[in-house]
């Protein structure tokens, strides 16, 4: 046995339930106590773990809801390891709370849980940013791929003298449409000196194929 006093947690969105193991020789005392998730709870638990003189504190990695537990336990006073789940599932037979709570306080007593990475603060804020900018990123281009798919149903060719209908002639072109505008000559020589050079190709497409209910729709 590495560890006197340590404990396990087992994370749900609502509530944390914590294994407080105590050993002393062949003795060892499990105490289990159940906590809410939100601020004020988890100092409770914080207080109680320091109380016991808890060393070491395990907790799977479920989804985001250890992230804000890790936050309020992860100030100095304990040392923090998260688990993968698969490296510390349970024997077969009656799964709870309890059991699983229990259990990750026995592994960690004896060594036996393998730590997970967990970067630290400003490397999980900088994570937090990328992964939002990814998302905006695939979001616009679901936009603009919708707008193509608009055009290209009501048989306007844009893309064929637009390369980026984001752009300044591409805006233009469909500002001019917004605003009702359906004459071909006239939304041809929106924009750029490229879209006027392809003007005769772009009049052609809309010839015919502009109309106010495509404008509203």
């Amino acid at each position: 046995m590495l560890y006197e006093s340590c404990a396990g947690l087992d994370v749900h969105k609502d509530t944390v339930v914590a294994c407080l193991r105590r050993g002393h020789g062949k003795r060892v005392k499990h105490e289990v106590r159940t906590f809410g998730t939100i601020t004020a709870e988890l100092l409770g638990l914080a207080a109680w773990l320091s109380e016991n003189q808890c060393t070491h504190i395990a907790m799977e990695a479920t989804g985001v809801y250890w992230k804000p537990v890790w936050h309020i336990l992860d100030d100095g006073a304990f040392e923090l390891l998260l688990a993968n789940p698969m490296h510390v599932k349970n024997v077969p037979g009656r799964k709870t709370d309890v059991n699983d709570a229990t259990w990750l306080s026995d592994l960690l007593a004896h060594g036996l849980i393998e730590r997970s990475f967990v970067p630290p603060e400003p490397i999980q804020e900088l994570r937090s940013l990328t992964r939002t900018r990814k998302q905006f990123v695939r979001e616009k281009s679901r936009h603009v791929q919708r707008l193509q798919k608009t055009l290209e149903d009501a048989n306007i060719k844009v893309s064929s003298a637009i390369s980026d209908l984001m752009g300044k002639s591409g805006r233009s072109f469909l500002k001019a449409l917004i605003a009702g505008v359906v004459a071909p000559e006239e939304l041809a020589n929106l924009g750029s000196s490229r879209l006027r050079s392809s003007r005769k190709q772009l009049v052609e497409s809309l010839r015919g194929k502009v109309s106010l209910n495509i404008v509203s729709s």
